[in-house]
């Protein structure tokens, strides 16, 4: 089912979010991948849970780890792309093999040398109170670079972002199951639908 944005799913961690994510047309899921990260899986359990999945481009969340290492995990994982949780400079950028998107704060969105490495995309979770300046902040980064902004499980919030900021995407959290196979997803359920196309 077509959305007003793209759509990415952070943090996926069991099959239940997986499939549910993947057939309510999310367009990208991540997996946090790296050992310095709380959540973190092994590249056997991210194989198995790709494994069940189609049509969504698979990309790797890190940290800490090296180019080197993360190019070794992404290829093992074959992951579509990678998620860095913190700039990196241009040249560890350029060993990086799978494309690069870069996760921002707030404030450094506001910045635009921060834009400068060129990855192809940029995520930024939005903090609960956004400042004044905010959507002029958010607007300008719109115009230097493709973004994706994390409106928390706000079906109202993402509809308002989808609608008044070109964005590359919004950017929402996983959940855990309650137990193996159940789990609550009404409220990814109500962000789904507020940003459907009709």
């Amino acid at each position: 089912m077509p959305h007003l944005v793209p759509l990415l799913i952070r943090g996926i961690n069991n099959l239940s979010d997986a499939r549910y994510c993947a057939g309510m047309g999310a367009d990208k899921l991540t997996f946090i991948l790296d050992p310095a990260l709380p959540g973190h899986l092994d590249t056997k359990t991210v194989k198995e849970l790709a494994g069940w999945i189609a049509g969504v481009e698979l990309i790797g969340e890190f940290d800490q780890l090296s180019a080197p290492e993360i190019n070794a995990i992404s290829a093992e994982c074959a992951l579509d792309a990678v998620l860095l949780r913190r700039p990196r400079t241009a040249t560890e950028l350029a060993e990086i093999a799978p494309p690069v998107y870069v996760e921002l704060t707030f404030e450094t969105a506001a910045q635009p040398e921060d834009f400068s490495a060129a990855p192809v995309g940029f995520v930024l979770e939005l903090p609960e109170v956004i400042p004044v300046e905010g959507l002029d902040t958010l607007r300008q980064a719109c115009d230097r670079s493709p973004l994706w902004l994390g409106p928390g499980l706000d079906p109202e919030r993402a509809h308002y972002l989808a609608t008044h900021l070109r964005l590359a995407g919004l950017s929402f959290p996983s959940g855990d199951e309650v137990k193996p196979g159940l789990r609550d997803f009404d409220q990814l359920e109500a962000v789904f639908e507020a940003l459907e196309n009709d």
